[in-house]
């Protein structure tokens, strides 16, 4: 519980608040402005932003400390060098980004301009002397208004702080990016009233001891939230990763048991995964279901139609589901996938490591077409995968999959027998 103080607001409006003069008219007589993007040089953040940077947009970065947000910032101003980029600071000193700067691989220049300030009506008051092309916050937790009694980072200060960038953003049409750090709930700088508050929420996700870098739309008013980023980690910054499906699959086992390759859809974009699973006799009176990058409450379903459907007892294991490379996958074309690593660990017997495997498991133990099931299959083949396991409802892909080998299932007993041949 944090005690706060309420300022009292003057007469005439609140902070920053003006009176109403602007007119009641028809929706059919607003003027259609064609939408104008501002591309970032960097194609994983543009295919998240939905194409481009929309000038006069709020756009929320957050992250856990350390995973790499103000090393994109950096890189997205410098990419950017017909724009003079603002890059405001609260947390580090100029030469502490000089440094980071002078690390990438491609260092920015002269076009970027470093203020070092955490007062937002300083910020505000700047502006008219070097109007910017864009702005950069880093990060909003640090940002305080001198009116406010409350300190630095607390649920008052980010509210009116963002409440104030966002005015900037619109009466100036500059595009404004703040940083913002997640708390122990997960949430992005606190509060989720602040991500109502802005026009796009990007959320920076990797595991510390992993290279890799999800970047993924939490909320867009201007694009799809289904589109994901994929970005490595180096010492010269962050790179762009253009094939993900390769880099999930390099370090891939053959030839051992609980393994499968599965064919997900993040947007448009078609990628394949090794979803992973350990079979063990469990210790304990009640067995355990861990997931990971997995839905855990999916896993229980699975496994009740793996015992109910196809036979297998599996109230005496311990059952472990891992996607490898640190994804998380939601849709249910990844059931068919899990189902058979399952079976496959319990068995001891391999899968076929030249197959991908689509479809939805449905209660009866039926499986269900997916969608964009072409778009899933040209990736297979792009990777050299020889068969392809789907539901016999998609029947297009049948037909324009001349070069694999395409193996139609009905039931969850005909997927087993088809991959693991028992």
């Amino acid at each position: 519980m944090v005690e706060e103080i309420v300022a009292r607001a003057p007469k005439g409006g609140g902070r920053g608040h003006r009176a109403a003069s602007a007119a009641v008219v028809p929706i059919t007589d607003v003027e259609a402005v064609a939408e104008r993007r501002i591309p970032t040089s960097l194609p994983e953040l543009d295919r998240v932003l939905g194409g481009g940077i929309v000038p006069g947009s709020v756009v929320l970065v957050g992250g856990d400390p350390g995973i790499g947000k103000s090393t994109l910032m950096l890189q997205m101003a410098a990419a950017l060098k017909d724009r003079v980029t603002l890059y405001v600071t609260g947390e580090e000193s100029p030469a502490q980004v000089r440094l980071r700067a002078e690390r990438l691989e491609s260092p920015p220049g002269d076009h970027i301009l470093l203020l070092t300030e955490t007062n937002v009506e300083s910020i505000e008051a700047l502006l008219d002397k070097h109007p910017p092309g864009l702005m950069i916050v880093d990060s909003i937790q640090t940002m305080v208004r001198p009116d406010l009694d409350s300190a630095p980072g607390t649920v008052s200060q980010v509210r009116e702080a963002t409440g104030a960038f966002t005015r900037i953003a619109k009466r100036r049409g500059i595009p404004v990016f703040l940083v913002g750090h997640v708390t122990k709930e997960g949430m992005i700088a606190g509060p989720r009233v602040v991500e109502h508050m802005v026009d796009t929420v990007l959320q920076f996700e990797g595991e510390r001891h992993s290279a890799y870098r999800i970047l993924r739309a939490m909320k867009n008013r201007f694009g799809s939230t289904n589109e994901i980023g994929v970005f490595e980690m180096r010492d010269t910054g962050l790179r762009e990763v253009a094939n993900p499906s390769e880099v999930f699959l390099s370090e891939r086992s053959f030839g051992a048991s609980g393994s499968t390759v599965v064919a997900g859809m993040e947007g448009t974009r078609p990628i394949l995964l090794e979803v992973q699973a350990l079979v063990a006799p469990t210790s304990y009176g009640v067995p355990q279901r861990t997931a990971t990058g997995f839905d855990g409450r999916r896993l229980q379903m699975l496994l009740a139609v793996l015992e109910r459907r196809a036979g297998l007892h599996m109230g005496q294991y311990d059952v472990f589901v891992n996607v490898a490379g640190g994804v998380r996958i939601d849709e249910p074309a990844a059931d068919l996938g899990m189902a058979l690593s399952i079976v496959s660990s319990v068995r001891d017997v391999p899968a076929d490591s030249a197959a991908v495997v689509i479809g939805e498991v449905g209660l009866g133990g039926e499986i269900r077409r997916v969608s964009q099931a072409e778009k899933r299959v040209a990736e297979a083949r792009k990777l050299g995968f020889t068969r392809v396991i789907l539901p016999a409802r998609n029947l297009s892909v049948q037909r324009s999959a001349s070069e694999l080998e395409v193996i139609e299932v009905e039931t969850i007993a005909q997927a087993i027998a088809a991959l693991l041949g028992t």
